[in-house]
């Protein structure tokens, strides 16, 4: 039995647009594995298919050998499969251990054991001192990393991230990069991660699928995407538009 989070042949449509086109992808442990491509290729939507937040048009989802297809994102959860999401989702009202603490209840713990588990993976990660702020309040960068948080409760098996570096200064994104490896290295957890920051996709990423338009054209470890015409070729019409990188 293989052991990975995996999509097989995915496809979905929205209003008859097909937004994936029988993507095949394995996330497996102690690795990070890319997903990047160009704005509207299908990255989210592809998340959102693995974590049960989207049912495929055809094709399945397996976890570890096993179709999950047709379970609840809660009942995935369960199964040792957490995301983050592009805009936070925190619970605004209330302060940042709560949070955690809520996941952790919801995941079976008592509420001492729940409190205990957050208030130790916010000194792992290093933000203990943001413990009794509003969420709400917190800047965009700390709340993406009270949100790794919140996906860290229980230590997953597999963590999809979706755009966590999103917003962050250079400095910011070395310490993402920093926590990553030890989330891989410690809890041995394998990493989906979908970014735009092109440059830390190929630092830390043992693997890469490049998507567009809803289709895998390449992939393999970094310095083949990096060399790739078919990744050149899909970025420079939207990268170079924006004055951005080109790879």
């Amino acid at each position: 039995m293989s052991t990975a989070l995996s999509a097989r042949n995915v496809s979905v449509s929205f209003d008859g647009l097909k937004a994936l086109s029988n993507v095949v992808l394995d996330i497996v442990p102690e690795r990070v594995t890319g997903l990047i491509g160009p704005n509207g290729a299908g990255k989210t939507t592809l998340v959102n298919v693995l974590t049960g937040f989207q049912a495929p048009d055809q094709g399945e989802v397996l976890l570890d050998g096993e179709n999950i297809g047709g379970r609840t994102t809660f009942g995935i959860r369960r199964l040792g499969v957490a995301r983050t999401f592009q805009s936070g989702r925190l619970f605004s009202e209330l302060p940042v251990i709560d949070n955690l603490e809520v996941t952790g209840i919801g995941l079976g713990l008592t509420r001492r054991d729940a409190a205990a588990k957050a208030e130790a993976m916010l000194d792992w990660i290093g933000i203990a001192p943001l413990a009794d702020r509003v969420a709400g309040g917190l800047p965009y960068t700390d709340e993406r990393r009270v949100a790794i948080g919140r996906a860290l409760m229980m230590e997953p098996r597999y963590l999809l991230l979706d755009e966590p570096a999103a917003g962050m200064s250079a400095e910011e994104a070395d310490d993402l990069i920093r926590l990553i490896r030890r989330i891989v290295t410690e809890m041995k957890c394998g990493v989906l991660l979908i970014e735009h920051n092109i440059g830390l996709v190929l630092n830390i990423c043992n693997h890469i699928h490049v998507l567009d338009s809803g289709e895998i054209i390449e992939e393999g470890p970094p310095q083949q995407i990096k060399t790739s015409e078919k990744v050149r070729h899909a970025y420079m019409g939207t990268q170079a538009e924006a004055g951005g990188p080109v790879l």
